[in-house]
Formats: structure tokens, C-alpha cells, sequence
């Protein structure tokens, strides 16, 4: 069994990212090390911490909420049909 700190590094390329340093596209690679994060320039060298946030709360939509919480309807008048009335004219 390998320690942790002997396993190579996994680094990805981040298609479409730029530098912020130097402004080339395509020279971001992320890895990680422990429990953060890095990004780094394969051109300049520049690197950094990323902060992974947490995932915000889901807003609650009638596609995600169960229907149990619902209203009972109830009728306000139920009209009785009364005898028929001939039409006058």
C-alpha cells in the first residue's frame, strides 16, 4: 500500500481557462495536494490556492417539492339544478 505522499500528483488541464498573470489560454493545470486545491501556469508559473465553496441551497420550485404539503380544496356553494325554464320571447 502507497502513502499519500508518495503518489504522484494527478494534473488536469482546464480547456479555456487564461492566466491571470500572463493571459495565455490553455496553460492552467489544477491539482490537488492533501485536502486543497491548486491551479497552476505551465507558462509563467503562476499559481494558487482554489477555495471550493460549498454548494448553494436549491431554491424550492414545484419541480423539486412534493406535493403532500398542499392545500385541501373545498367547495365554496354546490348549486342544485332547479326545474327547467322555458325560454320567453
Amino acid at each position: 500500500m502507497q502513502d499519500e505522499k508518495n503518489k504522484p500528483v494527478k494534473r488536469r488541464f482546464i480547456a479555456g481557462a487564461v492566466c491571470p498573470r500572463c493571459g495565455e489560454m490553455d496553460t492552467i493545470v489544477n491539482y490537488r495536494l492533501g485536502d486543497k486545491n491548486y491551479r497552476e501556469c505551465v507558462n509563467c508559473g503562476f499559481k494558487d490556492e482554489i477555495r471550493i465553496q460549498s454548494r448553494p441551497a436549491e431554491i424550492p420550485t414545484r419541480v423539486n417539492e412534493s406535493g403532500l404539503d398542499k392545500e385541501v380544496e373545498t367547495p365554496v356553494k354546490i348549486l342544485e339544478p332547479g326545474p327547467a325554464k322555458k325560454n320567453r320571447k
